[in-house]
């Protein structure tokens, strides 16, 4: 059977126009909704878009774990949700959020900054997922219902909050003689509000929003020595999206890290002074030496990235050359 000329470009225009049509579907995560940071954020990153040949549809949602798993079931083009739950998809940008592996949130924005080069993009792509963009989200503090519980020895016993699907919370709480209380990111803070545990690891970012300040009541405190650094991904399928799309989507988010900086800055100074505990000049080497044991064994069981463990090392050496671990090889993976 043969089509006449003027049929078949009737078919390919209706193609073309209806490929033009097709928008992508990015899943938000936000604990607030819609008035949150992160989806005012993506609102802006949505007009940006537009610019690289994207029109995006944005659907928000307070449930991370639903989030990620209609990304794999292909509900969601994309997704903007944490590193933590983001390693799934590549292992090596969820790395970022190793315990003690970015000792501050400005150092976090210099590396995020150079993980956006050209050089990086073949790092970027895992299977059929492609980061796009990596944010701070900041400092995770140890937050406590009694500020007596200011040593490592004095958690043993605990009731630590881990999210369930972080192999590495879990085994660092067995490391310090804790009890890990499963958690997720839509329940952790309600669980240290009711006194369900004890202890929580939490950014500044979310101290308002989940009113934290009830968990922390009058004996409680924030301990001002960072663990990790809690990052968001942003995360598409390649093919529905424009050739080049992952590449100019990291360069305009690379421009907005300052301003994430800056309202991470602002959120940690609107804590009241009274709740934040210094931890003293002199037990923080211990402290240091202990996440940097449980970071090197958690790369040798695969939780952690070897080139990324390996490129943090490298920052971090040439952020503070004389510190400990600068001698030290352990990191410097081949």
């Amino acid at each position: 059977m043969e089509f006449s000329k003027p049929f078949l470009l009737s078919v390919g225009l209706i193609v073309a126009a209806s490929t033009a049509q097709a928008k992508q579907v990015m899943c938000v995560f936000d604990l607030v909704g819609k008035n949150g940071d992160v989806f005012t954020l993506m609102r802006d990153y949505q007009l940006a878009a537009k610019n690289w040949g994207a029109d995006i549809e944005l659907k928000v949602g307070q449930n991370e774990g639903v989030i990620a798993e209609d990304f794999k079931a292909g509900k969601c083009d994309a997704v903007s949700i944490t590193g933590m739950r983001g390693r799934q998809f590549n292992n090596f940008t969820g790395s970022l959020d190793a315990i003690g592996a970015i000792p501050d949130v400005s150092l976090a924005v210099k590396i995020m900054q150079g993980l956006a080069n050209p050089t990086f993009a073949k790092f970027m792509t895992h299977g059929k997922y492609e980061v796009v963009g990596v944010i701070p989200v900041g400092d995770a503090f140890l937050m406590v219902n009694d500020r007596n519980i200011n040593t490592v020895a004095k958690a043993a016993g605990k009731k630590i909050a881990v999210l369930d699907y972080d192999q590495a919370q879990k085994i660092m709480v067995q490391q310090i003689g804790a009890q890990a209380v499963s958690a997720d990111v839509t329940n952790f803070g309600s669980k240290f509000n009711n006194g369900q545990v004890d202890i929580i690891g939490a950014p500044a970012a979310v101290f308002k929003p989940l009113e934290l300040h009830k968990g922390l009541g009058a004996k409680g405190a924030i301990v001002n020595y960072p663990l990790l650094q809690v990052t968001g991904n942003l995360i598409i399928r390649p093919e529905s999206f424009p050739a080049g799309f992952g590449q100019k989507s990291r360069d305009w988010v690379k421009s907005q890290l300052p301003r994430a900086n800056s309202i991470l800055g602002k959120m940690k100074a609107d804590i009241p002074a009274k709740y934040w505990m210094q931890v003293p000049a002199g037990d923080k080497p211990g402290y240091q030496k202990l996440m940097r044991e449980s970071r090197i064994s958690l790369t040798k069981q695969g939780v952690y990235d070897r080139r990324m463990m390996k490129l943090l090392w490298q920052f971090r050496c040439k952020n503070e050359p004389q510190n400990f671990e600068c001698a030290l090889q352990d990191e410097n993976y081949k």
